[in-house]
């Protein structure tokens, strides 16, 4: 859904970029914050990023994305930091905060869009529609949502094709050491791994949480998935393996242990069918080795 939607009509979108990268300052011409990875992936796929000025710090791909200016950690934003770049729209998904700040940004007449998180296949769909809709691109987004769609066919072949069990996999989100938390149901983590043919070991509850060694024993986990991030946050594998109660666990007796890239594997970006289809084979991969 797509909240705040106002674009002035008077906008000419002009692509607008120096070679160095700065966005020239001319009147009219649509400056672009984006805060949100996913939502930065979808403007570069639909070749509009000539329009961007600033992004937040999950805008990790493309590359190029990391040469512009940053207004740190979404959750986390400054109105200072946002209104300093001289926005003429900022598009946002739902963990944008704080409030405080977004109506800072609102009351100095940025308007700004915010698209809801959907953790399935349509939502991905409905963000490419609605970012095309805002930059008046319905054309590009209507061909990258049948690209998609195109990818999503493929993905499911795949997975039909090679579907047995499902294996039970445990998603930790490691911040640090001291700081593991376990995904359980309506979580992005949660949606990828149905999707790739596998089960959530923790049905239990929503959203992350920490959990105790006899919890972690109880669910029994075949494959532990974590993100790049995570598993170089609490050491590699070694450090995995000191998460309370995992080495009493399949998982942990056998070191079944994947990881992926945070924004790919838990975006649900434009990138998403062939994420699915990765994470399919790693976890296949893990139960046949």
């Amino acid at each position: 859904m797509l909240h705040s939607f106002t674009v002035a009509s008077s906008w000419a979108l002009i692509p607008c970029a120096f070679a160095d990268g700065r966005r020239p300052q001319a009147k009219g011409v649509m400056r672009l914050i984006s805060i949100g990875g996913a939502l930065t992936e979808i403007i570069y796929a639909l070749q509009q990023e000539q329009y961007l000025l600033g992004v937040d710090s999950t805008s990790l791909y493309p590359r190029a994305a990391t040469l512009l200016p940053n207004v740190g950690y979404a959750r986390t934003l400054s109105a200072e930091g946002i209104l300093a770049l001289k926005p003429t729209q900022i598009i946002a998904t739902e963990d944008a905060g704080p409030p405080l700040v977004l109506q800072q940004v609102k009351a100095a007449g940025i308007p700004i869009a915010i698209l809801r998180a959907n953790f399935q296949f349509q939502g991905v769909l409905d963000r490419v529609n609605h970012v095309g809709s805002l930059l008046k691109k319905e054309s590009s987004s209507k061909q990258l949502v049948e690209k998609l769609h195109s990818e999503w066919k493929v993905a499911q072949n795949t997975i039909d094709q090679s579907a047995t069990d499902k294996p039970r996999v445990m998603f930790i989100l490691a911040q640090n050491p001291s700081q593991l938390l376990v995904s359980g149901i309506n979580t992005s983590a949660d949606a990828m791994i149905a999707y790739a043919g596998a089960q959530n070991s923790i049905t239990q509850f929503s959203g992350y949480r920490p959990l105790t060694p006899e919890a972690v024993i109880a669910a029994n986990p075949q494959i532990i998935l974590l993100t790049n991030q995570g598993m170089r946050a609490v050491g590699g594998i070694a450090g995995v393996m000191q998460f309370p109660g995992l080495s009493r666990t399949d998982a942990g007796r056998h070191k079944k242990i994947i990881s992926m890239e945070a924004m790919y594997l838990l975006g649900f970006g434009p990138r998403m069918p062939l994420a699915v289809v990765e994470l399919h084979r790693h976890l296949h991969m893990s139960r046949t080795s």
